[in-house]
């Protein structure tokens, strides 16, 4: 089992615990409106092959391999206007691709992301709620290294693109867990998803 499942499962299992505590104190209201805050975390994959990230970083060469095991973090703030709707901002940190030369050179790709989404939500019980999302992120993607050869132009990009994902929300009072995936639509040769596990806060 890699370090990046364990630290889901870890997390998961941790925040269930603590939820299920306090649950018994208080009851879930459905209906109502609120603000929440949440963190999460998790891992990416890199959803491109090697010509298309080739495209992306403007290199002209494809001698490299390909190693995206990264974990990834984000932050949310939103808020609920009925049980069906609500609105988030969001930053993510999407982790970090290495572009590994044949030679031994390498390249680190990082990019960072922060947005808004509109969530739709299909409430099954008073506790438990799947939902999707649509919105759009401001994007930055740092390049770092050389894949040995210095004549090759290396180039960061940002961007502003779509993002969409799915999850399933697990409701307490305060707290609300989540498991989710998102896809950030960087660019058309860059696509990064993601797979997390959150908490928050309602208020």
């Amino acid at each position: 089992m890699s370090n990046r499942t364990l630290l889901c499962l870890s997390f998961t299992a941790a925040t269930l615990v603590f939820a299920n505590g306090a649950q018994a104190q208080t009851h879930y209201e459905p209906h109502q409106q609120y603000a929440y805050l949440g963190l999460g975390t998790g891992f990416s994959s890199l959803e491109n092959d090697r010509d298309e990230v080739d495209n992306f970083i403007e290199s002209g060469g494809r001698n490299f391999s390909i190693d995206d095991d990264d974990n990834v973090w984000k932050v949310f703030a939103g808020y609920q206007f009925n049980r069906y709707l609500a609105v988030e901002a969001f930053y993510a940190d999407l982790g970090r691709v290495r572009l590994r030369g044949t030679d031994g050179a390498s390249t680190d790709l990082e990019s960072t992301a922060y947005g808004a989404s509109v969530v739709g939500q299909l409430p099954i019980t008073d506790w438990f709620t799947p939902f999707a999302k649509i919105g759009a992120a401001s994007w930055e993607t740092e390049v770092r290294g050389n894949l040995g050869d210095a004549e090759l132009n290396l180039q960061d990009n940002d961007g502003f693109d779509p993002v969409y994902g799915l999850g399933a929300q697990f409701n307490f009072n305060p707290v609300l867990i989540r498991a989710e995936y998102e896809r950030y639509d960087l660019d058309s040769d860059y696509t990064i998803d993601t797979f997390t596990a959150s908490v928050g806060w309602r208020f």
